[in-house]
């Protein structure tokens, strides 16, 4: 599930708000940080983040123009066109990233594929939604981790590498495949920890609840129903939250944590809010 407040998008964005840095905490100058999947979301929330914080961010994203427009407003920044499917390309990007910047401390992993809805019956799903979810969302990430772990091992023992999962990861809200990938994911972190931790990097994870994207304008009112029913914070997330999330995983302030799946969810897994309205009647 990705994807404002109980209330109204104005107060949803003023919630949000309270995630961004004040002017003192400048957690990353001098880092270096490439940003899959960032040219708008959560992914253009945590560049909007790491940059107030002082780092100078790559923007990928499959769409050039939209993340010229991010990387435009953020100091220091480099906007590239990425597909994180083609294992060139993501090399081309972690290549571009160590020339612009003179090295790389920090990856994200947050581009995903579509996400297609399900049929009505698992074995009428076709295997395209399927191999786009697991080639793009799952090895995407694989591409990324595997290009950029020499040079976060050369970051002096900085290097991080966050992923963006989600709660579909956990536990069952349909779409299948995306979910499948979520999961992937999240086993990928914890192999890739032990694996690089000997190298000074740590790797984490993510896993959000609804966020309140663009994907969901003009459905806000559906959003409040949502979060009243389900949330027990009594909202949906913002990007923001997420990007304050990224923001400490990434940062020294979690330098003895590593191959954790941190979920970002506003208590949506810890409490069966149905269960309960059932034992209610």
């Amino acid at each position: 599930m990705d994807p404002t407040t109980r209330t109204t998008p104005t107060a949803q964005a003023a919630q949000g708000a309270q995630a961004a840095p004040t002017a003192q905490v400048r957690r990353f100058d001098g880092y270096a940080v490439l940003i899959t999947g960032a040219a708008r979301g959560i992914g253009a929330a945590t560049a909007r983040r790491l940059a107030a914080e002082g780092a100078r961010v790559l923007v990928t994203d499959i769409d050039e123009d939209e993340a010229a427009r991010t990387a435009a407003e953020l100091p220091g920044a480099a906007a590239l066109r990425c597909d994180v499917g083609d294992r060139d390309a993501v090399e081309a990007a972690v290549a571009y990233a160590v020339e612009t910047f003179g090295g790389l401390d920090v990856l994200v992993n947050n581009a995903l594929a579509p996400v297609a809805p399900d049929r009505d019956r698992f074995e009428d799903e076709p295997d395209g939604g399927w191999v786009g979810q697991l080639d793009v969302t799952l090895m995407g990430a694989v591409r990324c981790s595997r290009a950029a772990l020499p040079h976060l091992a050369a970051a002096g023992g900085r290097g991080a590498i966050v992923t963006i999962g989600s709660v579909n990861a956990e536990v069952d809200f349909g779409n299948h495949a995306y979910s499948a990938a979520k999961a992937g994911l999240a086993s990928l972190t914890r192999t890739l920890a032990g694996d690089a931790a000997p190298r000074g990097v740590r790797v984490n994870q993510i896993n959000p609840g609804t966020i309140a994207t663009t994907a969901w304008a003009g459905k806000e009112a559906g959003l409040a129903a949502l979060a009243d029913r389900v949330y027990p914070l009594g909202r949906v997330g913002t990007p923001e939250d997420v990007a304050a999330a990224v923001a400490f995983l990434a940062s020294r302030d979690a330098s003895w944590i590593t191959g954790t799946v941190l979920r970002v969810d506003g208590g949506l897994l810890a409490v069966n809010s149905h269960f309960a309205e059932v034992l209610a009647d």
